[in-house]
């Protein structure tokens, strides 16, 4: 079964890239709220610092994992970052079994930032004050559910009634979503600024949580997406958050090249995430958007 932004196995497995000389990537181990284990990387620069470093915090799509995003982390731990991405439990390429209920995935953020915060290794080296998160498809669903952004299952049905052609109403269904295990509240004050790329559903947050957004929000759209097709998700937050948005439409661009560019094998394995437009180059665009990605955060997360 493929959600949203499922990302292929492989990306989890094997990166799309080589690391780039000036980051070092580990891999961890966390516990979520109900004490589950949770898997996560994270990237950090080559270089030592003796000021504590902003941290980002990464959300994949569903069916995903931490490595979806490797470039991007890549490119925020070249630029200073401390950069941590968690595969969500119960919404992952190897266990779907909780891939509806994205009320469940805030909470394993909020955990990762504490874990990153309080108890890694390098926790001195983070500094509190400066974090920031970043979401793709359904991710993006949830860091706008950390910044304030509260959902209602009942808007999703409501919408899938009315749009049951549409690939996620094939998914959401009555007999689906439990809407009474929705929980919409999920906000984490400790984030300071949100990147959304392709972000899900944004027809289903209210009018009220979404004007108490108060951080600075970044947000990505694909030209031509078939999986979140406009203008039902996107534009919706794009036209009701408060304050300025920073929006970037990509023409050419489908859902899934918001990704990591793929490697051959990737290509060769999962052909339809690694799919892109005739003349569209991922490679290219994913190089301009990990710069907009490290400005947006470098503006807004600056050092003290």
């Amino acid at each position: 079964m493929r959600l949203i932004a499922a990302t292929a196995a492989l990306l989890a497995l094997t990166f799309a890239a080589p690391a780039l000389a000036q980051s070092v990537m580990q891999r961890i181990q966390f516990a979520d709220p109900a004490g589950k284990t949770i898997s996560a990387a994270v990237w950090t620069p080559e270089t030592p610092s003796t000021e504590p470093r902003a941290l980002v915090v990464m959300s994949h799509g569903n069916g995903g994992a931490f490595g979806g995003h490797q470039d991007t982390a890549e490119a925020l731990a070249e630029a200073g970052f401390v950069v941590a991405a968690l595969t969500h439990p119960g919404d992952n390429y190897l266990d779907m079994s909780r891939s509806l209920q994205l009320t469940d995935r805030p909470p394993h953020v909020s955990a990762l930032i504490t874990y990153m915060t309080d108890q890694w290794r390098g926790a001195a080296g983070v500094d509190k004050t400066r974090i920031g998160a970043f979401g793709f498809s359904a991710g993006g669903f949830t860091v706008l559910t950390l910044a304030g952004g509260e959902s209602d299952a009942g808007a999703i049905l409501d919408h899938c009634a009315a749009h049951a052609a549409f690939f996620v109403c094939t998914l959401f269904t009555p007999q689906t979503l439990d809407v009474s295990d929705w929980r919409p509240r999920g906000v984490d004050n400790r984030i300071k600024a949100i990147v959304a790329a392709a972000p899900g559903f944004g027809f289903s947050f209210s009018d009220v949580s979404l004007q108490g957004v108060r951080v600075p929000v970044q947000l990505w759209q694909a030209g031509e997406d078939q999986i979140l097709p406009a203008p039902f998700h996107v534009e919706t937050l794009r036209d009701r958050l408060p304050g300025e948005v920073e929006y970037h439409l990509v023409p050419g661009a489908l859902h899934h090249d918001f990704l990591a560019p793929c490697a051959p094998d990737m290509s060769a394995a999962m052909p339809e995430l690694c799919r892109s437009n005739p003349g569209f180059d991922r490679a290219a665009f994913k190089a301009e958007f990990n710069q907009g990605v490290v400005r947006f955060f470098s503006r807004e997360l600056p050092v003290p």
